[in-house]
């Protein structure tokens, strides 16, 4: 008995899956016929294979849009197929299951199997036809997605990588500038050694002597970068003191000590104004080191914590090297002296938790000390 039941009419060819490419497995060669005499009028471009093995051989060379897959071979049958083909994962091909055994039971497993589809012998030609249209369309659209997700991950690669060039240049011009806030404290700072007798060993002295205690306060990476390159543009306003009372190897007088305080404002008024957050910090510096933290500093006079963090861990470190450089006025003391004096002032003239961070850090302090040396 004829398997097929055929019928004198096609429906018309589908636009847009024309073309579409089918593989018919089924080692029976009159049935092979029948369904490629079928599907030849739709313009499909048509596989067949006999065995199993034929079959997975043309999934490897052919871009197959779907399968009509027999159950009943000779080497391997249509469920052994079936899930060597559903262990391509890198794609989706729609199989539909072709056989004469039309019970519930095979039904079932070819769906359990991976099965999207199932036909029972014999054929009605207009059934074939829809379900191979409905599964060559969603086949259609799952080629359509894949080559959106392509060009979606192209897209989103080329986008990344114009990214992270953006971020280098961003890098390139954030350490142009960083280098640049350098040079503007190296120029500055060399501005006010033209009139202070400290020297450059003593501004580097400071700024990594603030390093040290700003870690210890446990100030963030990028705050404890600014306070070392702030710090040494703390005495900037000395520029504007005049020379006989800068250099004065005696003690001041009273109205000396007067002009010689109003440096901090003066190095205020140079650095502030400026957007950059660098300035801004060297501004806060200049005029609060000299602050005590008791209250009976300059210029403002002001007590604990309402000095800046910045101006208390400066005032600290600017000391000790004031006590241990040799000044116009001075000879350098000892260190053992200056940790005395250190010491005393703790809670008077300086902010105990600096001090004590200061004296936990002293072979660090010391290393400093060591290798800037006037």
């Amino acid at each position: 008995m004829n398997l097929f039941s055929l019928a004198d009419n096609p429906a018309e060819t589908h636009a847009g899956l024309e073309q579409s490419t089918i593989l018919i497995v089924d080692d029976e060669e009159y049935d092979v016929g029948v369904l490629e005499q079928l599907l030849s009028v739709r313009k499909y471009r048509l596989f067949s294979a006999c065995t199993g093995v034929d079959a997975l051989m043309i999934l490897e060379s052919e871009d197959v849009d779907l399968i009509l897959l027999d159950i009943m071979m000779p080497d391997m049958n249509g469920y052994e197929i079936l899930r060597e083909i559903r262990a391509l994962k890198e794609r989706y091909i729609p199989v539909i299951m072709v056989t004469a055994l039309d019970n519930k039971e095979n039904k079932i497993k070819a769906l359990e199997e991976g099965s999207d589809d199932f036909l029972t012998k014999p054929i009605d030609k207009y059934e074939l036809y829809a379900r191979v249209h409905t599964l060559l369309r969603m086949r259609h659209y799952y080629k359509q997605m894949a080559i959106t997700k392509h060009r979606l991950e192209n897209e989103v690669a080329r986008r990344t990588a114009e990214l992270e060039k953006a971020l280098k240049e961003l890098q390139w011009l954030n350490n142009k500038l960083e280098d640049s806030h350098k040079e503007i404290v190296e120029r500055l700072s060399s501005a006010a050694e033209f009139k202070d007798p400290e020297t450059a060993a003593h501004i580097q002295r400071i700024s990594y002597y603030c390093g040290v205690l700003a870690r210890g306060m446990g100030m963030s990476d990028d705050e404890i970068n600014l306070l070392v390159q702030a710090s040494p543009m703390h005495d900037i306003g000395k520029i504007g003191v005049p020379d006989h009372i800068l250099l004065k190897p005696g003690k001041l007088t009273l109205e000396e000590f007067e002009k010689m305080k109003e440096h901090t404002l003066i190095g205020h008024k140079i650095l502030s104004g400026s957007d950059s957050p660098l300035l801004k910090l060297a501004s806060e510096i200049a005029l609060s080191h000299h602050e005590k933290y008791d209250g009976s500093g300059y210029p403002y006079g002001i007590s604990g914590e309402d000095i800046p963090l910045s101006g208390r861990i400066v005032a600290v470190v600017d000391v000790f090297d004031a006590l241990t450089s040799r000044r116009p006025y001075k000879e350098p003391f000892s260190n053992e002296k200056a940790y005395e004096i250190i010491q005393r002032g703790s809670g008077s003239h300086f902010d105990p938790r600096i001090v004590q961070l200061f004296f936990d850090n002293l072979p660090e302090i010391a290393r400093i000390q060591s290798q800037h040396q006037d």
